[in-house]
């Protein structure tokens, strides 16, 4: 789905979402008040960041990113954040790697925590691609992500992680048929806790299911209580339950 598209359809009652390149930016009206101002039944506000064009994530975007969230803490205190991704991730260039890209992308996860930590509601869709870091410093950072049924999702592809791994890309394909840990996709995200839903806009009000999203309270990080319920992570929350009560795990 195109970005106007999208934005027409998740803002009917109207928005300034811009792109200067790959990067969006902007604001949008929606109904109810949970989502930074007025009362149940009012519109409110929201702040819009996000990429199109399956954006590589360079110094320039991140930093962008990272301004706009930070201009809203700044000037706009408890207003709602919504993040649009659509990204190839990391840029690849020597350049990026020698300005310390690895720091702008940190920078940019830290905006974003730091308007959560000032209460401002933070909510993420995968409206086309979102791929390793430039996912994981955007979406993944939210208070809950989503994504469209068609969406791209993978933090490493199969090929590359079999040249990390040293393990045979034939075995990661085999392994990735019945584990979602190795297989790309949304469905496999949500089954790991990645993501709250999938949001299918041939059934559904995407506008509605936004403003839902809005009005939400944040239950903090259950990703990983989430990721256990859906048969997805399997380990990951006994592990911390098991660290937080400073006991011991055993896999079965």
């Amino acid at each position: 789905m195109q970005w106007q598209t999208l934005a027409a359809t998740l803002f009917p009652l109207g928005h300034t979402v811009a792109a200067q390149d790959d990067f969006l930016s902007g604001e949008a009206q929606v109904e109810g008040g949970g989502a930074g101002g007025g009362g149940a039944g009012e519109t409110a506000t929201v702040a819009v960041i996000g990429t199109t064009g399956h954006a590589p994530i360079g110094v320039e975007i991140a930093l962008a990113q990272a301004t706009a969230i930070l201009r809203t803490v700044r000037e706009h205190p408890g207003r709602a954040i919504v993040i649009l991704v659509d990204t190839q991730g990391q840029r690849l260039r020597h350049r990026d790697e020698m300005l310390g890209i690895n720091s702008y992308m940190a920078h940019l996860g830290k905006c974003v925590e730091l308007a959560r930590r000032r209460g401002h509601k933070i909510v993420a869709l995968v409206y086309d691609q979102a791929l390793s870091g430039g996912f994981i410093t955007s979406g993944l950072m939210a208070d809950a992500c989503y994504a469209l049924p068609d969406a791209t999702i993978r933090v490493m592809g199969l090929a590359a992680m079999a040249r990390i791994t040293k393990v045979p890309e034939e075995l990661l394909t085999e392994l990735a048929l019945s584990n979602p840990v190795f297989a790309p996709g949304p469905e496999n995200y949500l089954r790991m806790g990645g993501l709250r839903a999938i949001w299918d806009p041939a059934g559904a009000d995407l506008a509605a299911l936004l403003k839902e999203a809005l009005l939400e309270p944040s239950a903090g990080d259950d990703r990983s209580a989430l990721g256990l319920t859906r048969g997805g992570r399997l380990m990951a929350q006994p592990v911390i339950a098991a660290i937080m009560a400073g006991g011991h795990v055993i896999a079965a």
